[in-house]
């Protein structure tokens, strides 16, 4: 009987398919990297979100682990380099909360255009001022997409719906998408930035893009466009943004991620022209149990091939 370990929250239903494949699966929440270690030793698959951290040390104490399968999106959490060394497999699921992420980026880029978590608080506290809230139309206005992965798409066709010229920017030969979704590609980072109303990161962390929008690259935007990240939060530097935000060179931004999470850069969390939301792009239900049953069928798909 196959092992699997999963150390992070998932969906009962995913959990349920494994069961009735005949997995041994072994629910341990919120361990320690010493408690993981030890718990993981006797696993031949792990399942994780985005909180276990699967460390090259985790990995080398895991004599019978063949396969890492994270319900999500971004794979920074697992030592990819470590893993291919050690003939450990990693997966995740991207396909399963792709709608939602791209659904709270519109949501984000709506937020700030119109301030409405500014203008929420002042109904709620008993004011009334319509004059204040003069927000930014997004018809025809230019989304400027990094990245036209799966998630860059559906943002894409979503903001095409409501009028706005995209372009994007990709190290990827999108030219399928692109004539699909009615894109337009440029050829550099830098005219994407001089050219976009509203920049849109969907790139994953890595030591490339690590900081890939910082003081220079904000520079380049237009006065008042607004930056939404979906992402992760070390894709911007948060010290510039900050800076662009406070005097004006930014008119917002939208942010689910941060350089460090829960975020204690009260610089940038207490800036009225920034809506921030706790790291919740996947956190629908119907993503989150899209996600539990599309990471049990990699494991289950794993060892019948196996």
């Amino acid at each position: 009987m196959v092992r699997v370990l999963v150390s992070d929250r998932l969906g009962e239903e995913g959990l349920e398919l494994l069961r009735r494949e005949g997995f041994k699966v072994d629910v341990k929440l919120n361990l320690s990297p010493e408690q993981l270690k030890e718990a993981v030793k006797e696993c031949e698959a792990l399942l994780v979100r985005g909180k276990t951290k699967v460390t090259r040390e985790i990995l080398e104490a895991s004599p019978n682990l063949k396969l890492v399968v994270r319900a999500g999106v971004g794979l920074d959490n697992v030592d990819l380099k470590a893993a291919g060394e050690l003939g450990v497999k990693v997966e995740n699921t991207p396909e399963a909360v792709s709608f939602a992420v791209a659904e709270l980026t519109v949501a984000l880029m709506l937020a700030v255009a119109r301030r409405l978590p500014e203008a929420d608080r002042m109904v709620k506290g008993g004011g009334w001022s319509k004059e204040k809230f003069v927000g930014l139309g997004l018809r025809g206005k230019t989304l400027g997409i990094i990245g036209l992965g799966r998630i860059g798409c559906l943002v894409a066709r979503t903001c095409r719906a409501m009028d706005m010229r995209v372009i994007f920017y990709d190290i990827v030969d999108r030219s399928e998408y692109a004539q699909r979704y009615g894109c337009e590609p440029v050829v550099s980072l830098e005219k994407l930035l001089s050219e976009a109303d509203i920049v849109s990161v969907h790139v994953p962390l890595t030591p490339e893009t690590r900081h890939m929008i910082g003081e220079r690259e904000i520079a380049l935007m237009k006065p008042g466009a607004i930056l939404i990240n979906t992402s992760r939060g070390a894709i911007v530097d948060e010290q510039a943004l900050v800076e662009a935000l406070k005097t004006g060179r930014l008119g917002g931004a939208g942010l689910d991620v941060y350089e460090e999470e829960p975020p204690r850069n009260m610089k940038l969390l207490s800036l009225p022209n920034v809506v921030c939301t706790p790291h919740i792009g996947a956190q629908t239900s119907e993503a989150q149990k899209l996600a539990s049953i599309t990471a049990a069928r990699k494991v289950i798909e794993f060892f019948k091939q196996a």
